[in-house]
């Protein structure tokens, strides 16, 4: 066996977001009191970790997400674009009434006609292809250690999707991603040998809550927390 070296993909927590907006990559969304809870929770569960590189997105709730636990470890946070939350082309709406949104607007069903790229947003090839880049440089960066990447759940499902070779067409509400979720990947030297997942703080996640609703970065069905 090679050198083993652990990064974990941290979904931030949860958003003030009473609108119903779909934020997608704009500025001035911040966590609520209960994703300051959940952050914290991390920092608490994961702290005492061997965690020696921590990069985020430049996403407020990212950088929020990150900074107790960044705290703890004695650590100064990269922020790279590179795991930013994806584009969309819905970004800015409210879906206040959830997908009768879409239904309301026909002037938006022309984004709907392709599930497989998407045609709504950023395709998901380039989104594994920058979270993948970015995952191996914090890999090398805490080689033999390990790193925390603080990314949005799009970027990180389609990710383990790309790392598990599997198809990227999938429904948000199955995504397994959940606020201040951790998808863990194992290196072996610089061959990845598994992906685990864990929810420190899935305790603190409402009843009802714990699937996508408003994603900021998949079919108008995703992530507003």
């Amino acid at each position: 066996m090679g050198v083993q070296t652990t990064v974990h993909l941290l979904r931030h927590g949860e958003v003030h977001n009473p609108e119903g907006v779909l934020y997608g990559r704009r500025d001035g969304f911040h966590l609520s009191d209960l994703g300051n809870a959940m952050a914290q929770r991390i920092a608490e569960s994961v702290g005492d970790r061997d965690i020696v590189h921590m990069r985020t997105s430049p996403l407020e709730r990212a950088r929020e997400t990150g900074a107790p636990l960044a705290s703890v470890r004695g650590l100064t946070p990269v922020v790279d674009p590179r795991v930013i939350e994806s584009s969309n082309v819905f970004e800015g709406i409210s879906f206040g009434d959830g997908a009768m949104t879409i239904v309301k607007r026909p002037h938006l069903w022309r984004h709907l006609y392709n599930p497989f790229k998407p045609s709504w947003g950023e395709p998901y090839e380039e989104i594994a292809g920058r979270m993948v880049a970015a995952i191996h440089d914090a890999r090398d960066a805490a080689r033999g250690h390990e790193a925390v990447v603080v990314s949005h759940q799009l970027p990180i499902w389609t990710t383990r999707l790309f790392l598990e070779r599997r198809s990227y067409i999938h429904h948000p509400k199955n995504r397994q991603c959940t606020l201040c979720s951790l998808t863990s990947v194992v290196f072996d030297d610089d061959r990845m040998v598994q992906v685990r997942y864990s929810e420190p703080a899935g305790d603190l996640i409402p009843v009802g809550d714990r699937s996508a609703p408003f994603s900021a970065g998949g079919a108008p069905q995703e992530e507003r927390p």
